[in-house]
């Protein structure tokens, strides 16, 4: 449902700000904000201590619920702040992805001298590259440090999950069990999906209250707490985020609905928690996180079925619930449109917000695609309100971003109230 407002920008804002302060801050959220300041943040710190071993991903394709297994943990790479990636672009040019570009930067400034290994995908040229740059440049101080990179299947069938699978094993499992020595048996494959799935259960139900009319939890305090899930070990982020949880089940919400719309975001790599309190200002309410950091898909619970071993089935979550737009075929293509469309019909959104990082070619062309197919109609049961946005690693261009949120948000109001006339 659209909140229409009838007071000017400048008075919605002071309307908002004023509402806002009805519902508490969580407990937690400067805590949470802070660790999202660097990657190698306090709980990474002390897990290093620890004598445990990092292992730095920056794909959803890499099967993050492997990655807790015997004194692992998995780190999802983030650059926060970095605005000028100057001496990634002298090896990448100018019109490679801001975030490969970004990762890069943050590599030669020592930001992730923790990293026990990187794993990566081959799918994306200008990834793969700059993964391998960590190798070629030896920007890791840690004799052992290793990049690895898995090749993805384009095609979703037994066959191409039987090769994800043997992706996993050897360019993740055996280089790690021949540098590290770490266990990757049954025992501890199932103890480390056992702690990603209590991780998914809270996330999936925190992000649930964002279908309610007036949600207790902002699209912005979302986004900060989904990041923290990625970037921190699990074991020790988990006791936060169960605290969170029941913080959230007899918190109050503002006497009445905030927002003016409801979005649902989809898109490329989006972990600057800064872009949706941009969009949030501006009187969208984000509900649904379709993007590469987001829990949608990613944060449901794996099962670990009867007849096979826990590898078989995490390699069957991440080879056919994965929407990454480098699955090619119609299939896959009509299946993404559609996902999205029963993601905006479940979070009760008013128009999704598509979005591309510059230079992104697989999110390029599916961001036109999306605009087009959720205009039309086409093999869809209704049309959806499309906003296509281009946009950088950070939000530097937040006047030109702000501009076109509120055009949209103010076009989803001009719509429904035509519709109640």
């Amino acid at each position: 449902m659209v909140c229409g407002f009838s007071a000017k920008p400048a008075e919605l804002l002071k309307l908002k700000r004023r509402e806002r302060n009805n519902m508490r801050d969580l407990k937690h959220l400067i805590f949470f904000e802070k660790l999202l300041q660097e990657t190698n943040n306090d709980l990474v710190k002390q897990a290093c201590a620890e004598g445990r071993l990092a292992l730095g991903w920056d794909c959803s394709y890499i099967p993050e619920a492997l990655l807790n297994v015997d004194g692992c943990f998995g780190v999802r790479l983030r650059a926060p702040g970095c605005t000028s990636p100057d001496m990634a672009t002298y090896y990448m040019t100018t019109r490679s992805c801001p975030y490969s570009k970004s990762i890069l930067e943050r590599a030669f400034e020592g930001g992730y001298n923790f990293l026990a290994a990187l794993l990566g995908q081959e799918c994306c040229t200008t990834m793969n590259r700059m993964e391998h740059y960590f190798e070629y440049c030896d920007l890791i101080p840690n004799d052992k440090f290793f990049v690895a990179c898995i090749d993805m299947p384009i095609r979703k069938t037994e066959w191409h999950a039987g090769y994800y699978r043997r992706q996993i094993e050897q360019k993740i499992i055996q280089p790690l069990e021949k540098t590290y020595g770490v266990d990757f048996s049954e025992e501890q494959i199932r103890k480390s999906v056992e702690l990603h799935n209590e991780v998914c259960r809270i996330i999936t139900e925190i992000g649930n209250l964002r279908k309610a009319e007036n949600p207790v939890i902002t699209g912005y305090e979302f986004h900060v707490i989904q990041l923290v899930t990625q970037t921190c070990p699990k074991d020790l982020i988990l006791p936060y985020l169960q605290e969170t949880l029941e913080e959230l089940k007899t918190r109050e919400p503002d006497p009445k609905p905030w927002y003016r719309a409801r979005i649902l975001i989809a898109g490329s790599e989006i972990d600057d928690p800064e872009f949706t309190k941009m969009l949030e200002m501006a009187g969208g309410m984000v509900v649904a996180d379709r993007y590469c950091f987001g829990s949608l898909p990613g944060r449901e619970e794996i099962v670990l079925e009867d007849g096979k071993d826990a590898l078989q089935c995490i390699a069957d979550y991440y080879m056919w619930g994965n929407q990454c737009p480098r699955a090619m075929g119609a299939e896959n293509i009509i299946g993404r449109k559609r996902y999205l469309f029963e993601l905006a019909q479940e979070y009760k959104a008013d128009g999704i917000i598509v979005e591309n990082m510059k230079f992104c070619e697989y999110w390029g062309y599916e961001r036109a695609q999306d605009g087009m197919w959720f205009y039309e109609g086409y093999n869809l049961p209704k049309r959806i309100p499309v906003c296509q946005i281009e946009k950088d690693y950070t939000s530097a261009a937040s006047g030109q971003l702000r501009t076109r949120f509120q055009a949209f948000i103010e076009s989803l109001e001009i719509k429904q109230i035509q519709a109640n006339q």
